[in-house]
């Protein structure tokens, strides 16, 4: 992990609706989108356009069925400036906005402001694929399938709560005014907390929506901004949330260097071999939340102290401690040995199976990849980066323009350039625990994949652990893990399960009728 760039380094966004791109949508009988469109502000890019004005607005009206209910919504889709210290547009955030229609006081409606991470990625894995009104055209278990599209969410949160998708500088659509515009104001830890927290004060002051409970959510390194936005937000722009949710979080800051760190990958390596069923069989025949206690106990308790003592660990115990770690991972004995217990990632993924000639992916070890050649210290690409670009990269490019009716002809950037990035100034744990406890109103909730090994679920709870050390904030906190990777959500029984886990979260953390902010 290490303060990760997740994602965002390792795909290319190149794929685009072919001109089939009308009858590979879904029906309108299943998103009922109406074929009036409202313009406001400033009028709507159009075909021949190579650039995003600051401010822009497409609105249209739709119905999804979630849980057997039929949901009316309004979407809006455009761009808000962001303002620098002189009132002038520095950038334009393009942005899309699902409200629920049928809704006469917002006054007590949530509203849900989501950002995915990268840094330098766009807004549209959660979009289009977890929280949002559609979803993609996959298989059960997340793969792609042809043709590519998207279709109704059953499991979508709008029937509890308005979502908003931000897409920051440089992704999606979102671009600064000029190649002038330092990217100091944009690109790093601090000044994306700070930026953000100005264009979310400009959304919800347009949009009319101070008196709503308000909650962020983020994924990946989108985890690390929503921590910092939670106390950004109230010590700045006076602006108090009722919840955050991290979905796939990231270190967010807080220290695991040496022997914490190599140890604490151990569960995450032995939920990847269960899966892949590559462990002894006594192990194997156990559920996998049956079997990982007891792999989460010898972590913190053998494994640790012994990586700890380093070359005064006597030769013995550290054959023992090894043999022992290669029966929870599915890997050698002689493996620990060779690294001093402490095997990278990157080996593992290339290691597990290589016998059978496959390598397991990286944010979702689910997925296999076939190399070059057997040898090696590391997969020649990630096997689920891959397979996920199938699915999204065509879908939001045909959903945006012919669904929500944006046209232009600038690139929607999956992953933008965000480099160099500042990664100095990272205390967004404890940013959000102060959050928190300056906040009695303020819920977390976490949500992690199994087999994800770029923000794994062990270290997720680690960080929860940490960031509360004190034990004053767990009745505010809460888990969640899943049968899948990074994006959990792709799996269809954790897209219900991850999607119930939030509207039970919203509802969970808001006051009831005349309930004070108090401890």
């Amino acid at each position: 992990m290490k303060f990760k760039l997740l994602l965002s380094a390792c795909m290319l966004a190149g794929f685009f609706a072919n001109a089939q791109q009308a009858s590979r949508r879904a029906p309108a009988k299943e998103t009922t989108t109406t074929s009036q469109v409202t313009i406001k502000e400033e009028p709507k890019p159009t075909g021949s356009e190579r650039a995003i004005k600051v401010e822009s607005a497409v609105v249209t009206n739709h119905s999804v069925n979630i849980d057997g209910k039929s949901v009316p919504y309004k979407a809006t889709t455009g761009t808000l400036p962001v303002w620098d210290e002189d009132g002038k547009p520095i950038a334009g955030l393009f942005y899309t906005y699902y409200e629920r229609s049928d809704i006469q006081n917002r006054d007590k409606r949530p509203l849900v402001i989501s950002f995915n991470g990268g840094p330098g990625s766009a807004s549209v894995w959660m979009h289009i694929a977890y929280t949002g009104p559609v979803v993609l055209n996959i298989d059960d278990e997340g793969y792609p399938v042809q043709p590519y599209g998207y279709k109704e969410n059953p499991y979508s949160i709008l029937d509890v709560a308005d979502i908003v998708y931000i897409d920051p500088v440089n992704t999606g659509y979102s671009r600064a005014v000029s190649k002038d515009i330092p990217t100091n104001k944009f690109f790093g830890v601090r000044a994306d907390i700070k930026y953000l927290a100005e264009w979310i004060n400009t959304f919800v002051t347009r949009n009319n929506r101070w008196a709503s409970p308000k909650f962020l959510i983020g994924e990946s390194y989108g985890t690390t901004r929503v921590s910092g936005l939670a106390l950004e937000l109230q010590n700045s722009q006076w602006m108090y949330l009722n919840g955050v949710v991290l979905v796939s979080p990231t270190e967010l800051g807080i220290e695991r260097s040496g022997p914490v760190d190599a140890a604490l990958r151990l569960p995450y390596f032995a939920a990847t071999a269960w899966y892949h069923k590559a462990l002894p069989s006594d192990l194997q025949s156990k559920d996998l939340t049956a079997m990982l206690p007891e792999v989460e106990s010898f972590t913190i308790n053998e494994v640790i102290p012994a990586i700890s003592q380093g070359g005064m660990l006597s030769a013995d115990k550290k054959k023992a401690i090894a043999a022992k770690m290669a029966r929870y991972s599915g890997i050698s004995e002689k493996v620990f040995l060779d690294y001093n217990l402490d095997v990278p990632t990157n080996f593992f993924w290339k290691e597990l199976l290589r016998d059978k000639g496959f390598t397991v992916g990286r944010l979702d070890s689910r997925y296999k990849g076939v190399d070059k050649m057997t040898a090696g210290d590391g997969p020649d690409y990630n096997a689920e980066l891959t397979s996920w670009l199938h699915s999204f990269t065509p879908a939001i490019n045909m959903y945006i323009r012919n669904e929500l009716n944006y046209k232009t002809d600038l690139k929607y950037n999956m992953f933008g350039s965000v480099y160099p990035w500042d990664k100095t100034g990272d205390n967004t744990g404890d940013n959000l625990r102060q959050a928190m406890a300056q906040n009695p109103y303020l819920h977390l909730l976490v949500q992690s994949g199994y087999y994800d090994g770029a923000c794994d679920y062990f270290n997720a709870k680690y960080s929860m652990w940490q960031l509360d050390a004190a034990g004053k904030l767990q009745d505010r906190m809460s888990w969640e893990g899943y049968r899948s990777g990074h994006m959990m959500y792709l799996r269809k029984e954790d897209l219900k399960n991850s999607n119930n886990h939030i509207r039970e979260f919203i509802k969970k953390a808001l006051p009831k009728a005349g309930e004070a902010a108090k401890f």
